[in-house]
């Protein structure tokens, strides 16, 4: 194999080398807080007290899970609403547990069921919240996760708060304040009444707990334990809790799971230093703060305040909880990548454009125009060089024929010749260059944006976060392995490509022009199972491209 197409051939491997190792690329830093005096939290048993640091529901395997209406069915609850979310909490305990999102579908079909983002313990996918206090003196009775609280209210809404009450028979009085807003905000606000005749150190905690059936990863964006400690993001890996437990300390802050469109979050309102674990057990996930010890003297009361998110990513309400909460950094609970300069902003433009048009596709199409208008001088210069060059086609012919196999002289002449017709063949290169960050940014947002799932376009295209459903065995019914099972746009986005490449000068070098030919092919069935709305981007960016290059080409006509 010759030296320039091995190179050829190298510079195409990293090139999708780079495409998908920038998807695994997720950096997490180790902290360990000190341990001290502080206790330690565990998800609790339904059948334990609040002594025992078992994980919850040990005993419950796949085959003994419950469904969800029976889990709802086995304790008092008390029914949570508002326009976005729906569902219940368990008094037992003060459980949030059962939350469904009102906006989202689980599917395109007609009657799919609503999101379904917490669910009660014991069922096949548990995942909830919990508050509560701890104490290093264990004479003192604290409340659990079998706590019956006693209730002011029976339904949480934006208008209705909801108090919890409960006696501890040796003079202390907990209260739990819990409200919510109109979106995906909970306040929990927990008060302690000591009338016992002596002072009492408790310590404030709050969990979210996820059975491993319900967490899942992909390589597309980061799905996991999340959070910011100290102004600092830390991403982590389900797999990464497999080895060791991870642990910080914050003063604020706040931590969670994260999915690709969903995402639970405590939030914590003290200056207080806060001790923070993520943990795995049993293939349970849990993530926990403990809070900084409250000494609270007889006769007084003590209170704390956190808050928790359970919800949808919708980003600019991320953005207003975090200017109007002062919750540092709570939009990187998306996964904007390592463009995050370029990603926010085109999210930010492409939500601009479709509230303007009312269709996601259209706003995409009109996005690829304005970027082919900016682009449009440096775009122009490149095409009017690859123009000259092509008029160049047969000199550089006679060159090669000229010297033979004399490389070193091709290479000279054909300098010189670049040179007196004022030609620089690395111009070509600067668009794709500036494309290369466009295409990741863009790729990013289609793959995170929850405002795009779902999104229709044209035809049959309903989903613009989804790859194109009319593939090539629907159409033509031809049995065909999943890799090359493509739909029309990803073959429409082939040939554009083609179009455009034959537009350009051809390599002098047979080998890599062979080479460069089958790009095409290449790009359809590595873009054919990416996300719709992508593709049908790039076609329209191609399609723009070759108007430009035409228009070009005819002005440099002899």
């Amino acid at each position: 194999m010759k030296d320039d197409l091995k190179s050829f051939y190298v510079a195409v491997l990293l090139s999708l080398a780079i495409i998908f190792i920038s998807n695994w690329a997720f950096f997490s830093q180790k902290n360990t807080a000190d341990e001290s005096n502080t206790p330690q939290v565990a998800v609790e048993s339904d059948e334990g007290d609040s002594q025992k640091t078992n994980s919850f529901d040990e005993k419950n395997s796949e085959n003994d899970a419950l469904s969800v209406d029976k889990a709802l069915q086995s304790s008092p609850r008390i029914n949570i609403s508002n326009s976005v979310l729906k569902g219940s909490m368990r008094i037992a305990g003060g459980r949030i547990d059962n939350l469904y999102l009102r906006k989202y579908k689980e599917n395109l079909q007609p009657d799919s069921p609503d999101v379904e983002l917490f669910a009660p313990a014991k069922t096949s996918a548990p995942y909830y919240a919990e508050f509560g206090w701890l104490s290093n003196d264990k004479n003192i009775n604290l409340p659990n996760s079998n706590t019956v609280w006693t209730a002011k209210g029976n339904e949480l809404t934006p208008q209705t708060p909801v108090v919890l009450e409960w006696d501890n028979g040796q003079g202390l009085r907990f209260i739990t304040k819990i409200s919510i807003d109109d979106n995906y905000m909970f306040g929990i606000d927990q008060s302690v009444e000591n009338n016992s005749g002596t002072s009492v150190t408790l310590y404030p905690y709050g969990l979210i707990a996820r059975g491993g059936n319900s967490a899942s990863e992909t390589s597309i964006v980061h799905e996991g334990l999340i959070g910011v400690f100290n102004d600092k993001l830390q991403e982590i890996k389900y797999s990464d809790l497999k080895k060791n437990n991870k642990e910080f300390e914050t003063s604020k802050g706040w931590f969670g799971f994260s999915d690709r469109y969903w995402f639970s979050s405590i939030i914590l309102d003290s200056q207080q230093p806060a001790k923070i674990k993520f943990s795995q057990n049993n293939n349970i996930y849990q993530t926990d703060f403990v809070g900084s010890a409250l000494t609270i003297e007889s006769g007084s009361v003590g209170n704390v305040r956190e808050m928790l998110f359970a919800g949808a990513k919708e980003i600019k309400l991320l953005d207003k909880y975090a200017d109007n909460q002062n919750i540092s950094k709570f939009d990187l609970a998306v996964d904007f990548g390592w463009y995050y300069f370029l990603t926010k902003p085109f999210f930010y433009i492409l939500d601009y454009l479709y509230k303007l048009i009312g269709n996601m596709g259209w706003a995409i199409l009109l996005f690829a125009a304005l970027l082919r208008l900016a682009m449009f001088p440096i775009a122009n210069k490149s095409f009017e060089n690859m123009a000259k060059m092509k008029k160049l086609q047969p000199k550089l012919k006679d060159l090669q024929e000229k010297y033979g196999k004399d490389r070193a002289k091709i290479q000279q002449e054909t300098m010189l010749l670049y040179r007196k017709e004022k030609i620089n063949p690395a111009s070509g290169c600067l668009p794709m260059f500036i494309q290369i960050p466009v295409f990741f940014s863009l790729y990013k947002v289609l793959n995170i944006a929850i405002e795009i799932r779902q999104a229709p376009f044209i035809g049959w295209i309903k989903d613009l976060s989804a790859p194109d459903p009319l593939v090539i065995s629907e159409w033509a019914h031809i049995p065909l392995p999943s890799f090359f099972d493509i739909g029309i746009w990803p073959i429409v986005m082939g040939l554009t490509m083609f179009i455009q490449q034959k537009m350009n000068p051809a390599p002098t070098n047979k080998d890599q022009a062979r080479a460069f030919a089958l790009l095409p092919l290449i790009f359809t069935f590595m873009m054919g199972h990416f996300a719709a709305g992508l593709v049908i981007y790039w076609s329209f960016s191609n399609l723009l491209s070759i108007i430009q290059q035409r228009a070009i080409l005819h002005k440099n006509k002899d």
